[in-house]
């Protein structure tokens, strides 16, 4: 995925952070950990905001088990990734990645952001930092907000 970044030339107006990897084509604008975690993506950039002076954290797209036991990836059928038709990828490194940044980063509250009645797995349940809301619940918290864009431009909810 890197490499594909690089490709790209996104790389050279953004800031791509990634763990060292021989295979990564070019080395110049682009971040690496150290020391790297080794973790999944989605968990890493959890604990990347997580350096950041934020109260709250919301979380996207952390699923779990996928639609059905099938893909549990948003980028299923694209070039790096399996098909949507394949069997979910085993989430257990992802749950514990995500369980570990939560207890650890006590003093940020996170909210999982969800379709109602989805997966909550046991190891997200009673922790006291982390609630599980729905797509709704973060639409209303918002409703009137207005943020400004990268452009600066103000948006609203």
């Amino acid at each position: 995925m890197v490499n594909e970044i690089i490709a790209a030339g996104y790389h050279k107006d953004h800031q791509v952070w990634t763990n060292p990897n021989k295979g990564i084509t070019s080395k110049s604008n682009v971040n690496f950990f150290s020391p790297h975690k080794g973790w999944s993506s989605g968990p890493t950039a959890l604990w990347m905001a997580c350096q950041q002076p934020y109260a709250q954290i919301y979380i996207f797209g952390f699923d779990y088990q996928g639609v059905e036991g099938k893909f549990n990836n948003v980028y299923a059928d694209t070039f790096n990734y399996k098909k949507s038709q394949d069997a979910a990828t085993f989430f257990g490194n992802w749950l514990s990645q995500t369980e570990k940044t939560i207890k650890e980063f006590k003093n940020i509250n996170f909210f999982r952001v969800m379709e109602p009645g989805q997966f909550v797995p046991d190891k997200l349940q009673g922790i006291p930092n982390l609630q599980h809301i729905t797509y709704e619940n973060f639409e209303q918290k918002f409703k009137g907000s207005t943020y400004t864009t990268k452009n600066h431009q103000k948006t609203s909810i």
